[in-house]
């Protein structure tokens, strides 16, 4: 079985917000089938379907209350099932989170659990007692707010919670729970699933003796600082050393299932790049992992390539899974908009670098069509990130709000009902229909790269060199075989004009490359162009920004 993940592409689906099949402005499993040829259309290898198990949905599915039933508001485990069967059908891979450092409240384990402290899973979740002063055990905070820990009466004790209240973490230094969630990923490797997006990868093991965590002196304080969770290094709350071994006991489960894949995120602000070679190195843990590098507001040459660089001089052996947008931050375009001359050239610039970037790719819906962050109210919002935070921190569902499929008004043939989130008119422009058919779209533009990177085995599979090249371009080499690829990217709205010493005569760019002219050695990008170049890997070339 070749290795299809390492410089695949997978496509993330946020169920909820992809095709409503029933009204109900919600989306589906039946939505996500009736979608599937959209999907087969950009070329892609696999998809990551966001959480669809059970859930009281506190946290948009995050918190699991049964981990092998589908949630009625999405469909069936015939509907899975159906799924499965015509992704396959279509040539693609189908991925699924799997959410197992905690659960929800709602959960049986955790309502056994927290009845007492001598039933069959006392321990399966983390329980402490309280300080004299009844205060929790020590300062670990949570990502949304707060202690970490939350009293329990019955028990007379805290339990960890990394996330909401009704997120109750597991506890991993048990094996029956090690055992538990190994066998409900072999439920779903079982019924067809090609393998795993594993939500919060470094947050599984915690601290045995719960020390504090030290204060993150980096930090600045006041008026609109960050939240008080990255006040800290999170040394002893999450990134444990054990983690590896569990690790090494999911990547042997999907070992017996052939092109059974992994992806792991890595939420550490201080050591994402050496955790996601960590957990990837040796073929024995996890195939992938990302993190938040590419994900927050950095767009500079120098950004891109010293992440590349510290990832690979820390694993050489692991491999990344690079995206620029998911379900967890504002979409990148605008992101990172005033680095574009105009939201379109921004979008094709961005996924020519992420296809050629080594490692493998994510993309998340609606990147396709160019879609912008949703500016939302503040009664519109349902995650509860930001209804806490706002305005400081609006939350997630800026770049949940739904697919636009046809032409015209809201909700653009999402639903025949009122939409979970609304679809507003700037992402109501950007519909697929009106899209399809123009050979000049985003979308256009997203199947031809596509399809001519499949072409293109040095940028899924090459080594990468970078070129030491002044601000705002980056310069990379790709090398496999005997075969190199040039890669520049101009990063900014203005233009620059590169000289290209040692370029072989008669060399072109190749037609995917935007505001490119290559004249002799003379290389002109024009606001966000970019060019590839096919070398033979011997040239000696150098890249440099003319004066």
């Amino acid at each position: 079985m070749t290795q299809w993940w390492r410089g695949g592409v997978i496509y993330q689906v946020y169920p909820r917000s992809f095709q409503d099949s029933n009204g109900d402005g919600v989306g589906d499993l039946p939505g996500v089938i009736a979608r599937l040829d959209h999907i087969a259309s950009l070329g892609v290898d696999c998809i990551w379907l966001s959480p669809i198990t059970k859930s009281p949905q506190a946290d948009m599915g995050y918190d699991v209350s049964d981990y092998c039933e589908i949630d009625p508001l999405f469909g069936s485990l015939q509907d899975f099932d159906t799924l499965i069967e015509q992704a396959h059908a279509r040539g693609i891979k189908v991925i699924m989170d799997q959410v197992i450092s905690h659960t929800s409240d709602q959960h049986a384990w955790f309502q056994e659990s927290r009845f007492s402290r001598t039933n069959a899973r006392a321990d399966w979740y983390i329980w402490a007692d309280p300080n004299p002063d009844g205060s929790p055990p020590n300062n670990w905070p949570a990502v949304f707010g707060g202690s970490a820990w939350e009293w329990n009466g019955t028990r007379g004790q805290y339990y960890l919670h990394n996330f909401l209240i009704s997120q109750p973490d597991l506890n991993f230094h048990n094996p029956e729970v090690q055992d538990a969630v190994l066998g409900v990923m072999r439920f779903w490797l079982e019924r067809g699933i090609d393998g795993f997006r594993l939500d919060t990868v470094n947050y599984y093991f915690h601290d045995k003796k719960l020390r504090s965590n030290p204060p993150d002196p980096k930090v600045i304080k006041g008026p609109h600082a960050l939240s008080p969770y990255e006040w800290q290094i999170h040394e002893f709350s999450k990134s444990q050393p054990e983690n590896l071994d569990f690790l090494r006991r999911v990547r042997a489960l999907l070992d017996e299932f052939p092109g059974a894949t992994s992806v792991g995120e890595v939420g550490d602000s201080h050591k994402s790049l050496q955790l996601m070679a960590q957990y990837t190195s040796g073929g024995d843990t996890l195939h992938m992992c990302y993190g938040f590098d590419f994900l927050g507001p950095q767009f500079t040459a120098a950004h891109f390539r010293t992440r590349i660089e510290k990832f690979f001089a820390a694993g050489p052996d692991g491999w990344p899974c690079w995206s620029f947008s998911n379900h967890d931050v504002p979409r990148h375009i605008s992101r990172w908009a005033e680095h574009g001359v105009s939201l379109t050239a921004l979008a094709r610039q961005t996924l020519a670098l992420v296809l050629s970037l080594r490692g493998s790719v994510c993309l998340y819906q609606g990147e396709e069509l160019g879609l912008p962050e949703t500016e939302l109210l503040f009664e519109e919002l349902t995650d509860p990130r930001g209804i806490r935070f706002w305005p400081e921190d609006k939350g997630r569902d800026g770049c949940r709000t739904p697919m636009p499929w046809d032409a015209g008004d809201a909700p653009n043939g999402f639903t025949t009902g009122k939409p979970w989130l609304p679809v507003k008119p700037p992402q109501s422009a950007l519909s697929v229909a009106s899209q399809t058919n123009d050979p000049t779209s985003t979308l256009a533009f997203y199947r031809q790269v596509l399809a001519w990177r499949k072409t293109q085995a040095v940028l899924a599979q090459g080594d990468i060199a970078f070129f030491d090249v002044s601000e705002p371009v980056l310069a990379f080499r790709r090398t496999l075989d005997g075969q190199s690829m040039l890669c520049v990217f101009n990063l900014s709205p203005g233009a620059h004009q590169l000289t290209l010493a040692g370029l072989p005569a008669g060399a072109v760019v190749e037609p995917v490359s935007e505001s490119a002219m290559l004249t002799g050695h003379s290389l002109q990008l024009g606001a966000n162009g970019y060019a590839f170049v096919a070398l033979d890997a011997q040239t000696k070339l150098s890249v440099a920004i003319s004066t």
